[in-house]
C-alpha cells in the first residue's frame, strides 16, 4: 500500500467509526487532543486498520502513534515488512 492509501483508508475509518469530519484531518491531526480518541478507540481503529489491510499493529506499535501521520508510518512499516 502507498502512504495515499493508507491516508485514505484511515480518514474513511475515522470518519465511519468516530464520525469525524474527514475535512478537519490532516496528516497532523493528533488522534487524542484533536479527535478525542481514547484507548478502547484506539484499538477499535486498529482492528479496522487489520480487517482493511490484512496488517495487524500491536498495541506496543501505537504506543507511540500521536498523529494521524505516525498511523501511516506505523502501517505503511508493516506492510514493507511483508512485501
Amino acid at each position: 500500500m502507498t502512504e495515499q492509501e493508507i491516508q485514505t483508508l484511515l480518514i474513511n475509518a475515522l470518519e465511519t467509526l468516530f464520525e469525524v469530519d474527514p475535512k478537519t484531518v490532516t496528516p497532523e491531526t493528533n488522534l487524542y487532543e484533536d479527535l478525542e480518541i481514547d484507548s478502547i478507540d484506539a484499538i477499535d481503529l486498529i482492528d479496522h486498520i487489520k480487517r482493511e489491510t490484512g496488517h495487524k499493529l500491536q498495541a506496543e506499535d501505537f504506543r507511540n502513534v500521536r498523529t494521524v501521520e505516525d498511523v501511516v508510518q506505523a502501517v505503511l512499516k508493516l506492510s514493507q515488512k511483508t512485501e
